[in-house]
């Protein structure tokens, strides 16, 4: 039998009723930090390849690499490597069954971020 109230009921999650969780959103994050930790391994297996080629194309590549712009992607790489690694292991600890708690939860999310930039600060300046 036809449901006849179908067009009348919204959809699941709709749009307008649906918000992102705190939790939610830093789990994303994590796995837009392990794509975007690939392309700074690129540019890193560049300027690698680069210094093997020649010294004309190494020039090229490490006057990317140290420019304003490279600085700023080593630097952003620098806070995704923490990130990803704490998200990790927040992701460890939810494979033992714990931490699963909404309080518990956004706590180790905020936990992620502050700690990753923290460790993302204090890596610069120890470098």
């Amino acid at each position: 039998m036809a449901d006849v109230n179908r067009g009348n009921r919204p959809l699941s999650p709709h749009i307008t009723i649906y918000r992102p969780e705190f939790t939610s959103v830093t789990s994303i994050f994590t796995r837009i930090t392990g794509n975007a930790l690939l392309i700074a391994a690129l540019l890193i297996v560049w300027w690698f390849l680069a210094a093997s080629y020649s010294e004309d194309y190494f020039a090229v590549a490490n006057g990317f690499i140290t420019s304003w712009f490279g600085d700023l992607i080593m630097f952003g790489s620098l806070w995704a490597v923490w990130y990803h690694f704490l998200a990790g292991l927040r992701h460890l600890y939810w494979d033992t069954g714990r931490g699963f708690e909404i309080e518990q939860a956004r706590k180790l999310a905020y936990g992620v971020i502050g700690g990753s930039l923290v460790l993302t600060i204090l890596s610069a300046l120890a470098l």
